[in-house]
C-alpha cells in the first residue's frame, strides 16, 4: 500500500514521544548514528514497517536534524530524537523567505530522475532544446490530453517533453492496460498520441517500467495528472498552457 503524505502524518502524528528516553535535548552523545537508530525504531513501529529512514542530515539549526524517508518525505527531529515533526523549514532574510525543505526535495527529485533511463520514457524533442520537462501522464486523463494537444506549440518553443507513465490507481487503473500497449508499441510516440486521442490500440504485452514510474511519481508526492517536473526539480501539478509554461521556464 502506498504511503501518502496525509497517511504518513496520520500514522506518525505531529510528534513522536519515545519511551525510556535518557538523552538530553541539548546533547546527542551517540552522534548521528545513535539518532538514526532511535528514530528508525520508532518510525518502523509507527508505520508498521512501511517506512524507513534513508538519511539523517544536519541542518543550519544546530539542534535540529533532517530525516529523509524512503517515500521522499522530509521530516525533522530534535537532537535527542525525542520529537519528530513534519513541515517545511524556512530561512528568513531581508529578501523574504527561502524554503530549505523544498530545495532539498528538488535535489532529490533530480537525482531520482537522473537514475531513470531515457529509453524508458517517451520523448518528443524539438529541433533546438531550450528546456526539458518531465511529465507524468495518464492516457485517459482529460488535462493530459489537453496538454498533449499543445505538443506542436511546445516543440516550436523549444520545450522537450519527456513522458513517464502514471496510470492513476496504478495496476488497478482502467488505463493501465492501455499504457502497457503504448509502452510495448514499436512506435511509442505514435501510439501515445493515438491513445490520448481516444483511439483503441491493439493489445500488446511486454515488460514495462510503468509501475516503477508510478511508484516514483508517488515518491514525488504526485496524486494526479498531468504532473510536470521542471529542470530545477520542482513538481508542478496540473495542466498549464504552452505560453505560461514558456514563461515559467523563462523561454523568450
Amino acid at each position: 500500500m502506498t504511503v501518502t503524505r496525509k497517511r504518513l502524518i496520520a500514522m506518525l502524528g505531529l510528534t513522536l514521544l519515545l519511551a525510556n528516553v535518557t538523552t538530553s535535548q541539548a546533547q546527542n552523545p551517540g552522534g548521528d548514528q545513535s539518532l538514526r537508530t532511535k528514530l528508525s525504531l520508532a518510525i518502523e513501529v509507527a508505520s508498521q514497517n512501511q517506512l524507513e529512514i534513508l538519511s539523517v542530515n544536519s541542518t543550519p539549526l544546530r539542534t535540529i536534524y533532517e530525516v529523509e524517508l524512503n517515500t521522499g518525505e522530509i521530516l525533522y527531529s530534535d537532537i535527542s530524537g525525542d520529537y519528530l515533526f513534519a513541515g517545511d523549514m524556512y530561512k528568513t532574510s531581508n529578501a523574504g523567505l527561502l524554503n530549505l525543505s523544498a530545495g532539498k526535495r528538488q535535489e532529490r527529485n533530480l537525482d531520482k530522475l537522473a537514475a531513470v533511463s531515457e529509453d524508458e520514457m517517451i520523448i518528443f524533442t524539438p529541433d533546438e532544446i531550450k528546456a526539458t520537462i518531465t511529465v507524468f501522464t495518464d492516457v485517459d486523463c482529460t488535462y493530459c490530453r489537453k496538454l498533449h494537444g499543445e505538443l506542436d506549440d511546445l516543440l516550436d518553443l523549444g520545450i522537450q517533453i519527456r513522458y513517464m507513465a502514471y496510470p492513476r490507481g496504478g495496476a488497478d487503473a482502467a488505463s493501465y492496460s492501455k499504457m502497457i500497449s503504448v509502452w510495448c508499441s514499436d512506435d511509442r510516440k505514435r501510439s501515445l498520441t493515438q491513445a490520448k486521442n481516444g483511439q483503441n490500440l491493439p493489445e500488446r504485452d511486454c515488460e514495462t517500467p510503468i509501475l516503477e514510474h508510478h511508484a516514483l511519481g508517488n515518491e514525488f508526492g504526485i496524486s494526479g495528472t498531468p504532473a510536470l517536473v521542471f529542470p530545477d526539480g520542482r513538481v508542478i501539478p496540473g495542466y498549464m498552457d504552452s505560453a505560461r509554461l514558456a514563461a515559467m521556464l523563462k523561454i523568450n
